[in-house]
Parts: structure tokens; C-alpha cells; sequence
């Protein structure tokens, strides 16, 4: 049983239920008095008999009143012919009960499983010194019913018990309904929505869950300050850089007109170190955009073959000296058309490609693939791979390499010339465009970078013979 609402309500109704069962029988039980009566059934037909022989009916007449007057007891003696010794006329179910035969009418047409139970007559027989047999029907007084008796027929119990599942599933909700906010709160925490709140009230509600509620809804609210401080540092910080990077390649310009041989060496690394630098701003102010949401998004329909096959070109080119090739592979009866931001989705793209080059063994080809697949929802969605054939990654850090500035390698990377947010560039893109980006280790050696896009709506898959 997997939920806590069904654990709660069934838990309280069960015990509410056993409780109400348990205190039938425990009543039934602790009935001091029954055995009591049953035991008297035999004294009183046996003075009933001594007073109807010393007697006559008038005797055991005033005998038998005194038993009804004093302990509340219907008592009716037969002889071995059938006659009641105090000569008083005898309902109909009094004498069923003393034959034996089922009843036909009176109290007894109401008996219920609780009466089988809880008998109210006694029938008694005993004989007598000169060998006849006498028959004794006592009806029990009503205290000595029981507290239930005919009181509370199955009818009762069965609404008890319903009244009482009613109760406890209201329990069991107020108890639960709490937790379900929680849990929906944080999920939606999760997946990167900074407003989700449980909606907890401010004042009232002094109980623990709410209290609990209150308590995420503060840690929201501090989390979501937190992350907006982060970015618009970010920003502003990437915005204050690029004047004085400005004002460097103006200065730089300056000092090449005015060089000698002798100084173009330091002057061209500095180029180069103010061009890393501006592409580093670059990619910051792409990761705070990309952090503010899809509202900036410029979507179209574009096909995926094209463009990864211009990215493949593209990085192959790039990487002259290290005999490494890229390829891209695809159906060529299929154009894999996705809506997507085209430059967006290009960096995203391209910067998985350029991690590949970037790691992959000398001689070696990154392959990037392109596959369609259907979902087990019904919807197409587009899969590009891309594999290298590199040193890996550790696997506790396959989910790492997708946040800003994590580098497994300090000095490989300043050697590759890495800062840490390609990756990060690409799976922030792929998920406003509602993919995923996910990498694994390959059998062969290597990492997988597994890009999966939503396929246009209503583009078929093509058919195969």
C-alpha cells in the first residue's frame, strides 16, 4: 500500500471497526447474570412444582407472580400433558418455544443474528420423584439482555461502522491533503519553477503540518532570492566587464601601430587572452538568459539534418592537427523537423559537438547520430548522439558536467581551453525546448551526449519496405 491517505483511513476504520466488534463481544462475554439465570431456571421450576403439588394452580399461580414481581421473569411451567400449572393462558410463541418449533408470531418474529446470540427464554426440564417430566419457558428480564439486545439490529452496526468510515476518512484527509501540497510544491520546486508555494496560511493553523508548510514556503522564498541574486550578479557583473574589455582592444590596436617585432609576441597573446575572455562574458550572459525562462524563445520549424551536418562540418574543420574526424549519420527519407529557436538550438548542439573534438582521442571520429522514436505516450520525438571516443567520465559526475564552471580536470581543461558552460549552455537550451539532455559512458570507450527534442506535431514517421 503505497499511499498514506489509504494507510491512515483504512488503519483508523479498522480499529474503529475491531473496537465496535470487540465491545459486542466483550458484553456478550462479561454478561455475569446468564449463567446466573440459567442455573436459577432449574430452582424455580422445581419450587414452582412444589408449590402447584402442595398447592394446586392457585399456589403455584401466586408462586409464579412473585418470581415476575420480584425478578422481572415470565415464567410458565408445563406438566408431561401440556398444561401450564397455574392454569393462565399461554401465547402462542411460549408454546412454540416449549415444543420446540420454530416461531410463528409474537416477540420472538423479530429475533436477529444478535438474538441467536444473545437468547432471551430459557427452556428447562426436570423430573419429578414419581417420574413425570415437567417443562420450565423463562423469559429473561429485560436488563438481562444485554446492553445491546434487540436494541441495536444489524441494521444499527452497519451504520455504526459506515459513520465511523466516514469519520475517519475526513481524518485521514485533513491529515493528508497537507502532504499532497507539500509534495506537489516540491515538485514543481524541483523542476525549476522558484514559485511554487504550498499556500500555507500566515496566521492559523497551529498544527505540525502546517507549521511544516510554512516552513517550505520560507525556504522557497529564500531559494528563489537567492537564485535571482545569482543571476543578476551574473549579468551585471557581464555587462561591467565588457567596457573595459572594450577599451583593451582599442588600447591593444593602439600599441600595434606603435610596435616593433620585438613585442608582437606578448601583444598577440593578449589578443588572444582578450578574445577568451570575451567569449567567456558571452556565454555568461547566455546562461542568465537562458535562466530567465522561454519568453525570449523566436521559434521555427527547421530541420535537424541540416543543421547537424553544417555543426559537423563546421567542427571538423576546426580541429586541424589532431587527424580527428566528424561525421553526422541519418535516414535520408526523413527530415527530422523540429520547432525550435534555430540559434539557440545550433549552440546547443554545436557545444555537445565541440565537447566531443575537444576530449576525443587523436585519429579517432566523433559520430552524430540521428534517430526518431516514438515515446510511450504516442509522441514522435528526435534523438541526436553524440559519441566520442575519449577518456570518459566518472560516474558520479555524469549529472555534474551540466552545471556552470564544473571542469573535472583544472589543467586538461586549461589546456583544452574549457571554462565549464558549453555543457551547461546546451542543457539549459534543450530544456526550454522541452528535451532532455542526458550522457553515459559508452561499452567502447567514451562518452554518449543524448539530445531528445520533440518532433514537430503531425509529422509522420516515413514507411520502410
Amino acid at each position: 500500500m503505497k499511499s498514506l491517505f489509504l494507510k491512515i483511513f483504512l488503519s483508523f476504520w479498522a480499529a474503529l471497526a475491531l473496537s465496535l466488534v470487540l465491545a459486542i463481544l466483550v458484553t456478550i462475554a462479561m454478561r455475569p447474570a446468564r449463567r446466573g439465570i440459567e442455573s436459577q431456571g432449574l430452582q424455580t421450576l422445581a419450587e414452582a412444582v412444589n408449590a402447584y403439588q402442595s398447592g394446586g394452580e392457585h399456589a403455584a399461580h401466586e408462586y409464579l407472580e412473585e418470581v415476575w414481581h420480584a425478578q422481572h421473569m415470565r415464567a410458565f411451567v408445563f406438566d408431561p400433558s401440556g398444561h401450564e400449572l397455574a392454569g393462565r393462558p399461554v401465547p402462542p410463541w411460549i408454546e412454540d418455544v416449549r415444543q420446540g418449533v420454530p416461531p410463528r408470531g409474537g416477540p420472538m418474529r423479530h429475533r436477529t443474528w444478535l438474538d441467536k446470540l444473545l437468547p432471551d427464554r430459557v427452556v428447562r426440564q426436570a423430573l419429578t420423584l414419581d417420574g413425570k417430566r415437567y417443562t420450565l419457558v423463562l423469559e429473561l428480564p429485560p436488563e438481562n439482555r444485554g446492553s445491546f439486545g434487540h436494541d441495536i439490529p444489524l441494521l444499527g452496526i452497519t451504520i455504526a461502522i459506515l459513520s465511523s468510515g466516514l469519520i475517519c476518512y475526513l481524518l485521514a484527509w485533513s491529515m493528508t491533503s497537507p502532504v499532497t501540497r507539500l509534495r506537489k510544491a516540491a515538485q514543481s520546486l524541483a523542476a525549476g519553477d522558484l514559485s511554487a508555494r504550498t499556500g500555507a496560511p500566515v496566521s492559523g493553523g497551529r498544527d505540525e503540518l502546517t507549521g511544516l508548510m510554512r516552513d517550505f514556503d520560507r525556504m522557497a522564498d529564500r531559494i528563489e532570492g537567492l537564485v535571482e541574486s545569482q543571476s543578476r550578479l551574473l549579468k551585471d557583473v557581464s555587462h561591467e566587464l565588457r567596457s573595459p574589455l572594450a577599451r583593451l582592444s582599442v588600447a591593444l590596436g593602439l600599441a600595434r601601430q606603435r610596435s616593433t617585432p620585438e613585442v608582437e609576441g606578448p601583444l598577440n597573446r593578449i589578443e588572444v587572452e582578450a578574445d577568451r575572455l570575451n567569449q567567456l562574458i558571452q556565454r555568461l550572459l547566455t546562461i542568465s538568459r537562458l535562466e530567465s525562462g522561454a519568453d525570449g524563445l523566436r521559434k521555427t520549424t527547421l530541420s535537424l539534418r541540416e543543421l547537424v551536418e553544417h555543426i559537423a562540418h563546421d567542427a571538423e574543420y576546426e580541429t586541424p592537427g589532431r587527424g580527428c574526424r566528424v561525421t553526422s549519420t541519418a535516414d535520408p527519407e526523413d527530415e527530422f523537423l523540429v520547432e525550435a529557436d534555430p540559434d539557440l538550438l545550433r549552440s546547443a548542439i554545436e557545444n555537445a559537438v565541440r565537447n566531443a573534438t575537444r576530449y576525443t582521442a587523436e585519429g579517432t571520429t566523433v559520430e552524430v547520430r540521428l534517430e526518431r522514436q516514438r515515446t510511450a505516450n504516442g509522441e514522435e520525438e528526435i534523438i541526436v548522439r553524440v559519441l566520442d571516443s575519449g577518456p570518459g567520465v566518472p560516474g558520479e559526475a555524469l549529472q555534474k558536467i551540466f552545471e556552470p564552471f564544473y571542469r573535472l580536470d583544472d589543467a586538461r581543461n586549461r589546456q583544452t581551453g574549457g571554462a565549464g558552460l558549453g555543457l551547461a549552455i546546451a542543457d539549459r537550451a534543450i530544456k526550454l525546448h522541452g528535451g532532455q539532455l542526458r550522457a553515459s559512458n559508452r561499452k567502447e570507450g567514451g562518452l554518449e551526449l543524448e539530445i531528445r527534442i520533440p518532433a514537430v506535431p503531425g509529422f509522420a514517421l516515413p514507411a520502410h519496405s
